[in-house]
């Protein structure tokens, strides 16, 4: 297989490339290891302590729950393959603490206190509740790795893939039309001529209607070639998912070969 990088924002939080000699099903097989199986933080059980705000507990717990958490997974382990068999231990449970007593004003992620530097809100700005006059807000949370598959808080990650696209231009006698209803992020005019944008090719799906608005000049078609994209919710960097589904693929193709050998 042969891999040509499209495009990497520097946050690494966006990530697209071209895969060459590949099948869908390969494709589709990495996009639910990404989505489904690769681990993030996300906090699970939260003890409150005190509550009077406008939001009952479980609203606030909710919220709180889907504030994604910057993850280190080489400090800690699944709840299901760690020592302690998931009673809760400092390798696969961090604690987080929020202490809010304000007059009037809202009270933003970046208060969750974590006891691990490593592991805290990826948008400090997330908003959870707003406090009035007298209102506070006091609670512990326990942060623990998980799966997208067992809740969506756990998924690191959109992805998805197309196959890439071959546009041929004919005579098209309404190139402004044209643009105007591809929102001019495709095709361009030059020279009086209807002209693909080559850097923009790749990034939107076209859905038959730059065929039906020219009259047929412009036809598109797909080559086998794969184009994949992904987007980081911010808990780990594309790399870091691209590489740690991969790993998973191994792992599961290998028990998978294990599973086979032993029914024989």
């Amino acid at each position: 297989m042969e891999i040509r990088v499209l495009s990497n924002n520097k946050d690494e939080r966006k990530l697209s490339f071209i895969m060459k000699d590949t099948t869908p099903a390969f494709a589709n097989t990495l996009r639910r290891i990404m989505v489904d199986e690769v681990p993030t933080m996300a906090i699970e059980d939260i003890e409150f302590r005190k509550n009077n705000s406008i939001l009952y507990d479980e609203i606030v717990a909710h919220r709180i729950g889907l504030i994604p958490l910057t993850t280190d997974l080489k400090s800690y382990n699944l709840p299901e393959k760690c020592k302690c068999k998931g009673e809760g231990c400092a390798r696969c449970q961090l604690k987080l603490t929020l202490k809010a007593s304000k007059g009037s004003g809202i009270i933003y992620a970046s208060e969750l206190k974590s006891k691990d530097s490593a592991v805290k809100p990826v948008y400090p700005k997330m908003p959870i509740v707003k406090l009035l006059k007298g209102q506070s807000l006091e609670l512990e949370a326990t942060a623990v790795l998980g799966k997208g598959k067992e809740h969506t808080k756990w998924s690191p990650c959109l992805a998805f893939y197309k196959h890439k696209p071959i546009i041929e231009i004919g005579n098209v006698k309404n190139p402004e039309e044209v643009v105007e209803k591809t929102h001019g992020n495709i095709f361009e005019i030059k020279n009086g001529k209807l002209e693909v944008i080559k850097d923009n090719l790749f990034k939107y799906d076209l859905a038959g209607i730059v065929e039906e608005v020219s009259n047929g000049e412009v036809k598109v078609k797909y080559d086998k070639d794969i184009i994949f994209y992904m987007e980081s919710w911010g808990q780990l960097s594309c790399k870091e998912i691209l590489n740690q589904a991969l790993k998973i693929f191994d792992e599961t193709f290998d028990e998978f070969n294990e599973a086979v050998k032993k029914a024989k």
